[in-house]
């Protein structure tokens, strides 16, 4: 367990169903430990599509921070805990394309030279999807019946987008959700610096890079930010709020859900 959070609430919120198709929920580390309100927004969107829900509360890191730190032996440890959790489930969704990439693309990566756990990572690798990929792609829903009162623009993460090439799921996904007005910002695809320890190992060209995304957040005139991962929305929602901007930072989950989880996930 890594906080009391998400996956503490988990065991209460989910009543299991006789639905044949199961979703196994992975759980990204910072919305178990600060944003739970997303997991469970995920929830009722799975349910609402008729899926019974499962969600190991054994789980921990997927092991992209040491990845991405250089520390491939830790990274083994954890992505072998993960496959050991997560390789009996029929389908596997993540409200993170990082996390995704990491067990995706990464995982074969570890393995290359361990024909054993390679086979394994694989297998859990092709059945793991972020959830607006999972909607949209592999279901064939963009319409979930979702209403919003506001105007609304859309940030795209970079694992998301440039290593899992989603990038028109999400907004059609906005553009279903009726009483919302959806804007492109420029520069959409740019990072907005926070890639994790980057954020605090390079600080001032984080801070710089933010800078210009809530910029182009500003100028686009919308009164929300949507994104599908929280690294990137806790970065821009900083920003933001130290900026005295009243621009409500949502995780596309929360919008997509209804108005009891669309409350913005840290309203400035």
């Amino acid at each position: 367990m890594l906080f009391p959070g998400f996956l503490d609430r988990i065991v209460i919120n989910i009543s299991f169903m006789n639905e044949t198709k199961t979703i196994t929920l992975f759980i990204q580390c910072l919305v178990d430990g600060i944003y739970p309100d997303v997991g469970e927004a995920m929830v009722k969107i799975l349910r609402r599509l008729g899926f019974a829900i499962e969600c190991p509360t054994h789980q921990t890191c997927c092991g992209q921070p040491a990845f991405n730190s250089g520390y491939r032996r830790e990274a083994r440890v954890a992505a072998k805990r993960f496959i050991e959790i997560f390789e009996a489930a029929q389908t596997i969704v993540c409200p993170s394309g990082s996390c995704v990439t990491m067990v995706r693309h990464h995982y074969p990566e570890l393995f290359m030279r361990d024909a054993y756990w390679l086979q394994r990572a694989r297998r859990v690798a092709a059945k793991t999807y972020e959830l607006t990929e999972f909607l949209v792609d592999e279901l064939g829903v963009d319409d979930l019946g979702a209403h919003y009162d506001g105007k609304v623009t859309y940030h795209d993460s970079c694992h998301l987008l440039r290593n899992l090439r989603v990038k028109d799921q999400p907004r059609r996904l906005l553009h279903k959700v009726s009483g919302a007005e959806f804007v492109e910002m420029v520069d959409s695809d740019r990072c907005c610096g926070f890639g994790g320890s980057f954020s605090v190992k390079y600080a001032d060209i984080s801070v710089a890079m933010v800078e210009d995304k809530v910029k182009h957040i500003e100028d686009s005139g919308a009164d929300t930010v949507v994104g599908c991962d929280m690294g990137c929305l806790m970065n821009i929602q900083g920003r933001l709020s130290r900026k005295g901007s009243t621009i409500k930072v949502m995780h596309i989950a929360q919008l997509l859900a209804g108005p009891s989880t669309a409350n913005g996930v840290a309203e400035s």
